[in-house]
């Protein structure tokens, strides 16, 4: 891939209210758009992405439609534009997006993306539970009630609902894919509760792969390090942001798009015999 490196180091101080918006990132990050070229890995496969308006999500969900795969994303309604841009580049690749507009915070939430997922594409193939919230604080004591209520049930409870509700749906070859992240192995001070969730969410694949590997059905997770997404502006101080990713030994963050060849490799047939396992795109930090 043809990306620029250079520009993921060296952050301007800026911030956004949460959940942040794509064109106010400074600089734009690579989702792909352009740079990210298919090999037809995913052909007439159909993937349910969490979290597909922005970041990772959108990375993904072009890079699928390049493999050759149909989409459908999921988003929060305050989030529409950025799933517009998704739609719009996932159809220019000559696939098609499904939008469903959804807070996965409830069981009854997720049954209805289930549902709407599968009667927009004709079934499902792939899932990729993607969707998070992360919010700075300087100790636990910062960390609401709420706050704490909200990363659950935003990052882990919609992998066991929504994973459940399409069980049905996931016939043998299938794949869930769940985005896990460098904080379950280096979590950070100021993201107790996040860090927290992605450790769960590593235990969970590996027992999910061996739950339902006898279905035939692979489930692993990708880990990235620091990748530049509206995520990080809206839920971190200004100041933070300005050497984000200098810590990894490759002295930078990723873009997006860097992120997304994990996920078509482990939704692929490539990954067939790949199941209970977390793959770290990091910049070089160790998972494990």
């Amino acid at each position: 891939m043809d990306i620029d490196t250079d520009a993921m180091k060296d952050f301007p101080r800026q911030s956004q209210q949460w959940p942040g918006r794509t064109d106010q990132l400074d600089p734009v990050p690579d989702h792909g758009e352009t740079s990210y070229v298919g090999r037809g890995r995913l052909e007439g496969k159909r993937a349910l992405i969490t979290g597909g308006d922005s970041g990772i999500g959108r990375a993904t969900a072009i890079a699928f439609a390049k493999e050759g795969a149909d989409v459908a994303i999921s988003y929060l309604e305050v989030e529409q534009d950025d799933a517009e841009e998704t739609r719009r580049h996932v159809e220019a690749a000559g696939r098609r997006c499904v939008l469903v507009p959804t807070d996965q915070r409830t069981e009854e939430a997720n049954i209805a993306l289930a549902r709407a997922a599968v009667e927009g594409l004709g079934g499902i193939d792939v899932l990729v539970n993607n969707s998070g919230f992360q919010m700075a604080q300087d100790s636990l004591a910062d960390v609401s009630d709420a706050q704490l209520r909200q990363t659950f049930e935003t990052n882990v409870f919609p992998v066991f609902w929504l994973t459940r509700a399409l069980l049905e749906d996931l016939a043998p070859g299938s794949s869930v894919i769940n985005c896990t992240s460098i904080q379950a192995f280096q979590p950070s001070d100021t993201l107790l509760d996040y860090a927290s969730t992605k450790a769960a969410i590593n235990n969970a694949t590996v027992n999910l792969a061996s739950d339902l590997g006898p279905k035939g059905i692979r489930v692993n997770a990708v880990a990235p390090g620091p990748i530049w997404t509206p995520l990080q502006p809206s839920t971190k101080p200004a100041e933070s942001l300005e050497s984000f990713g200098a810590d990894t030994p490759l002295g930078r963050a990723g873009h997006p798009v860097e992120v997304a060849p994990a996920f078509v490799f482990l939704a692929s047939d490539d990954a067939s015999y790949v199941s209970g396992t977390v793959l770290g795109v990091t910049g070089g930090k160790p998972v494990f």
